[in-house]
C-alpha cells in the first residue's frame, strides 16, 4: 500500500523484490551535484536512508544531511543507524513534503529526491510540494529530481506516472524555478540501450 504521498514504504519496495539501491548507484548521482562537501543536504523521500549515509560519506562532517520521509518506520531505522555509528551531521524528519517541512525559510543547499516523483504525480499534489521544497531552500539552491524517463519498460512504475524532463520543467517553472541542468545518462541500462532515469536539476 503507498503512503500519503504515493511511494510505498522502503520495506514495502524489499517485498517486492526492487530496491533502489539494487540498480541505482547513489554515488553516481551525487558525484553529479558537484558539491563542495560543506553544503546543507536533503535526501527527500529518503527511505532506508541509503543515500543520506552515502552523501555523509561523500560530504563527511562538514555537510548537513536531512533525511526527510513520511514513513515513521524508516525514520526510525535511520536514527537507529546513525546513533549506532555516532553519525553527528545527518537529521532524519518525519514529514510528508507535500505538506510541511519543520524547517525554517531558506535552509537547504541542495534537496535530492531520486525515484519520489512519480509517486508524488499520482497523488496530483505537486504544486503544493514544489512550493514547500522551494521555501526550504536557499536563494540560489538547487531541487535535483532523478526519475524514471517517460517509457513503457518492464520496472518501475506504470507509463501513465511517469513524466519527461519538458513536463517537470514546465511544471517548475511556473513555480519559479529555473532548469539549470538535464543528465539523461544515467541509471539502469536497459535492453534497448539507453539508461532507465534522468536527473534534471532547477535553482531557486
Amino acid at each position: 500500500m503507498a503512503n500519503k504521498t504515493g511511494i510505498a514504504p522502503s520495506n514495502k519496495h524489499r517485498i517486492q523484490g526492487r530496491t533502489s539501491e539494487s540498480f541505482i548507484d547513489a554515488r553516481d548521482v551525487i558525484s553529479r551535484l558537484n558539491l563542495k562537501g560543506n553544503e546543507v543536504f536533503m535526501d527527500a523521500g529518503c527511505g532506508d536512508g541509503h543515500v543520506a549515509m552515502i552523501a555523509h560519506e561523500m560530504m563527511g562532517d562538514d555537510a548537513t544531511i536531512y533525511a526527510l520521509d513520511i514513513y515513521e518506520p524508516s525514520i526510525e531505522d535511520m536514527e537507529n543507524e546513525i546513533e549506532e555509528k555516532g553519525i553527528k551531521n545527518i537529521i532524519p524528519i518525519q514529514a510528508n513534503i507535500a505538506e510541511e517541512i519543520d524547517l525554517p525559510d531558506n535552509t537547504v543547499n541542495i534537496i535530492l529526491m531520486i525515484n519520489v516523483f512519480h509517486g508524488l504525480m499520482v497523488q496530483g499534489n505537486i504544486d503544493e510540494t514544489i512550493t514547500e521544497l522551494k521555501r526550504i531552500v536557499k536563494p540560489g539552491g538547487k531541487i535535483a529530481i532523478m526519475d524514471y524517463k517517460k517509457m513503457d519498460v518492464k520496472h518501475g512504475p506504470p507509463l501513465h506516472a511517469r513524466r519527461s524532463p519538458e513536463e517537470l520543467e514546465e511544471m517548475f517553472k511556473r513555480n519559479g524555478l529555473k532548469k539549470i541542468k538535464v543528465d539523461n545518462e544515467i541509471g539502469e541500462d536497459l535492453e534497448n540501450g539507453l539508461k532507465s532515469h534522468y536527473l534534471i536539476i532547477f535553482r531557486k
